[in-house]
């Protein structure tokens, strides 16, 4: 999950005007576009994310509808001055004003889901835009921010955008970064910008695009001096919105409008980050969360252990000490030469999920929070595998974490579900917290312990 403090100063903007230089962008054009349609999570993502693209569209004569999913009161948690139901009026209130200084004709449909809560209503989205691209003229830009850029609403808006353009008649998506730009590394960029599409705005829609974005007073400006009251976008993180080119990223959805599992390059950008990948020795939650999977392990001893997912190789190392073998696998290359040396007992190999399955027979398969990171067919097609080469008396581990993961394609409950609904056996250990969920699946000769130690009659 990427892990962002809106109130630390971020990636230099500069940094990213060298960078840009260096990309060759396809030109966005509008010409032939019948309509464009703007999926804003909140309060002013459309004029940050698209809001040169709404002036220009107005300027050759295209009808620009924006979809605001929520009324943004969220954006100020700790204010000691302003109530989130103050903040949903003021926040509307500048959404509208903004919108006449971008494109005075355009229109506007307000949805209303509670700030940060797209995830719990995708529906409402997904309706209201197939909806609007049902009645559209075609063919349709549809402009929705990228999955990628940290924010949980942003990921699930453009996830139900991909989903909806890819069932819709003569309909284009392309998506806008906000967040990315502020934790993204220019050096090591987790952004697709190779299949980055660039839109030159004239001086005059650069203005527009500024005046919009200064309609937006309780995002660009503190709400008083009190801590908590801080600018949401200050000077710094509205330079990266304010260039003369505006940038998207073009987005072929899958055929079946399906979510897709979550890249290879977006690990190793994780990794290029963070070379530890998490806090997995220094955190409490994860030294606990490692004891209690271990201990659920129902024999004393294995053959032949497989971690799928392994990362810098911790939970790798103590699998060392109950199996005669270990292989770990993981998507990305950096994680595994930290992880050989964590655990020199090991072999590892870097294998992407469901397609680079490893070769060989497994007593014990760990799967430890990597199921919500696949798309529900790479899920059930890794379960496959697992099920095809685990030995009759193995079993599957399963952990994941049970809370929104911006990075994730699901989430833990949904992989536990997913499980538990496709193995032929149920689980011999379930353990549930609020924190994550555990669960033991058993193989076809898998006894209880008691019943393996001749325990019971």
């Amino acid at each position: 999950m990427v892990s962002f403090d809106h109130r630390e100063p971020g990636t230099d903007p500069a940094a990213w005007t060298t960078f840009l230089e260096s990309v060759a962008a396809v030109p966005l054009s509008l010409e032939g576009v019948g309509s464009v349609v703007v999926v804003a999570p909140h309060p002013d993502d459309e004029t940050l994310g698209a809001g040169g693209l709404i002036a220009a569209a107005a300027d050759v004569g295209i009808p620009v509808h924006v979809v605001l999913v929520t009324r943004g009161e969220g954006s100020h948690p700790d204010s000691p001055t302003t109530s989130p139901e103050a903040l949903r009026s003021i926040r509307e209130d500048e959404f509208r004003r903004a919108l006449r200084v971008l494109d005075p004709s355009a229109s506007a449909t307000v949805l209303d889901v509670p700030d940060g809560g797209i995830r719990e209503q995708p529906d409402v989205l997904r309706t209201a835009l197939a909806e609007r691209l049902a009645g559209a003229a075609r063919p349709t830009l549809v402009v929705a921010p990228w999955r990628g850029d940290g924010h949980r609403d942003h990921r699930i808006a453009g996830e139900v955008a991909e989903e909806v353009v890819a069932g819709s008649p003569a309909a284009r998506l392309v998506a806008y970064p906000i967040w990315a730009w502020h934790w993204d590394a220019p050096d090591a960029p987790a952004a697709p910008w190779e299949a980055a599409v660039a839109l030159p705005l004239s001086p005059e829609q650069l203005d527009r695009k500024r005046r919009a974005l200064d309609a937006y007073g309780s995002q660009t400006r503190p709400l008083s001096t009190a801590a908590g009251d801080e600018a949401i976008v200050d000077d710094r993180h509205a330079a990266h919105h304010l260039r003369p080119t505006e940038w998207f990223f073009e987005v072929a959805p899958t055929e079946d409008g399906t979510a897709t599992s979550r890249s290879r390059e977006s690990f190793d950008a994780h990794y290029a980050r963070k070379p530890e990948g998490w806090d997995f020795e220094g955190s409490w939650y994860e030294r606990r969360k490692r004891a209690v999977t271990v201990a659920a392990l129902p024999r004393e001893r294995y053959r032949s252990a497989l971690e799928l997912g392994c990362a810098t190789g911790v939970l790798t190392a103590a699998l060392t000490e109950r199996a005669d073998a270990v292989l770990g696998t993981d998507i990305s290359a950096a994680p595994l030469e930290r992880a050989r040396l964590r655990a020199p007992a090991a072999r590892f190999v870097q294998a992407a999920l469901p397609s680079e399955w490893p070769d060989g027979r497994w007593d014990l398969v760990v799967m430890s929070e990597v199921g919500y990171y696949l798309s529900p067919a790479d899920l059930d097609a890794t379960i496959d595998r697992v099920l095809a080469t685990l030995d009759d008396d193995g079993v599957l581990v399963s952990c994941h974490w049970r809370h929104p993961d911006d990075e994730a394609v699901s989430d833990g409950d949904t992989v536990d579900a997913r499980l538990t609904a496709l193995w032929p056996r149920p689980a011999v250990v379930r353990h549930v917290e609020e924190d994550f969920v555990l669960s033991v699946f058993p193989g076809a000769a898998v006894v209880s312990v008691a019943a393996a130690e001749g325990l019971t009659p």
